[in-house]
């Protein structure tokens, strides 16, 4: 390349920097004017989910500096002096609140990091008009400060429960990668860069159900620190992803006078198993990658909860031969339980089996092709093989042997092969 091409090249990005800048700083900036209590204690629920018979909450309460100006300007010192305000929020940890929904209350106390966890009963049915529904938030001590949170509680319409990775499942890495992220959100079209193509089209397909109408409770669990949460928000805004509760498995910590994460504990596993127990007449859908540990978690949940997961489908981010060891140690549980695995990178070869069990309306098929094309993404969906025998455990010892593995190395580095493992008679749903 020459001296002229690659000053042009810096020129571009910097060009495209200082563009995107502004937005980036406005959107990061934006949750600490939007917080309710605009300064000094800040009480923020995230979303909620549950049932008639119980409710879940996570929120946090901190403090943070005055506005720098009462009549604020939309510029980018502004937004700067604002993201000081948020990373210098600071905990409050031992404050006492209340929480109420339909005619029950529950005090709630927050952790040494400001975080506190609402778990109550509704004494009322809640209503049946609407899917999300107001829980009101008081905070008492170390000063009055009130909220509201929002609950999504299924219709008796709804089929199953999703649950769902993000890194790497519903968007590309970059959580753990903020400046990354926000470059591909804000400046490499969002829409067709950061998300998976046909990713979009599928979860809302997922969502409604074959129907149109069930309205299946969509939760949505990351790596990633709280304080990225309305990051991830925008993002799913962005390209149409059906909004649920977001749930984090730990709090990072980062801080001024703490700028590394603070490891913490994964915690996922236990979230599934208190969504399990919540929808207890209800079955589930996995989603996750296997770049980390979702296999693994995965199959603990098929192995302790038989009959409960209709299908895991796990999105091929990694050639790794040591991931492959267990996803194929996921597979023989899937299939022993005599249910389906679907191990693919494309969203379409989801969507396919997705479509042929039922589990969603037929034009789903089309609506993410055209999602694809429209992501500029018009590459042909890779193979797909099957590894299917009579009974479960006939599928699950075709795995044993080494059926999963081989269809995978066949695959090119580029374009790995899409595998569908699952008998032909399914094992029988409790």
């Amino acid at each position: 390349m020459t001296d002229t091409a690659v000053s042009m090249s810096v020129m571009s990005r910097v060009l495209r920097w200082s563009g995107a800048l502004p937005r980036i700083s406005g959107l990061i900036a934006r949750p600490v004017r939007e917080a309710q209590g605009e300064s000094g204690v800040v009480l923020q629920p995230y979303r909620g989910y549950g049932s008639s018979d119980g409710v879940f909450l996570i929120g946090r309460v901190f403090r943070q500096s005055r506005s720098c100006s009462e009549a604020r300007r939309d510029n980018l010192l502004a937004d700067l002096r604002d993201i000081g305000r948020r990373i210098a929020r600071r905990a409050v940890p031992h404050a006492a609140g209340t929480a109420r929904f339909y005619g029950a209350e529950k005090p709630f106390t927050t952790d040494r990091d400001g975080y506190f966890r609402v778990h109550l009963s509704p004494a009322l049915p809640p209503s049946h008009d609407h899917l999300w529904h107001t829980m009101e938030l008081a905070l008492e001590q170390p000063q009055a400060v009130k909220a509201q949170a929002q609950i999504f509680i299924p219709p008796a319409t709804c089929r199953y429960v999703v649950i769902s990775d993000i890194d790497d499942t519903i968007m590309h890495t970059g959580v753990a990668n903020k400046l990354r992220m926000l470059w591909r959100l804000f400046v490499e079209d969002a829409e067709s860069r950061v998300a998976f193509p046909g990713v979009g089209a599928l979860y809302r397909a997922l969502h409604v159900g074959t129907s149109g109408h069930q309205q299946n409770p969509m939760l949505y669990v990351s790596r990633a620190p709280w304080g990225i949460y309305e990051v991830l928000e925008e993002f799913f805004n962005r390209n149409g992803i059906p909004i649920g509760p977001i749930l984090f498995l730990r709090e990072w910590g980062v801080s001024w006078t703490s700028p590394l994460p603070r490891k913490a504990e994964d915690h996922k596993r236990e979230l599934i198993h208190n969504m399990l127990a919540l929808y207890n007449e209800l079955p589930f859908i996995l989603i996750g990658d296997s770049g980390q540990h979702d296999p693994e978690i995965y199959r603990q949940i098929v192995d302790e909860h038989p009959g409960r997961v209709l299908a895991v489908y796990i999105r091929n981010v990694s050639r790794d031969p040591k991931r492959i060891r267990e996803i194929e140690d996921l597979a023989k549980v899937v299939a022993g339980a005599g249910s389906s695995l679907v191990l693919a990178a494309d969203s379409q070869a989801m969507a396919v089996h997705a479509v042929k069990h039922g589990l969603v309306a037929p034009t789903t098929l089309a609506e993410v092709r055209d999602e694809k094309v429209a992501s500029a993404d018009t590459a042909q969906p890779p193979a797909t093989y099957n590894i299917q025998r009579a009974t479960p455990a006939e599928t699950a010892d075709a795995v044993s042997r080494g059926g999963l593995q081989h269809v995978v190395e066949t695959g090119s580095e580029a374009v790995p092969p899409s595998v569908i493992v699952e008998p032909k008679t399914p094992a029988a749903r409790p």
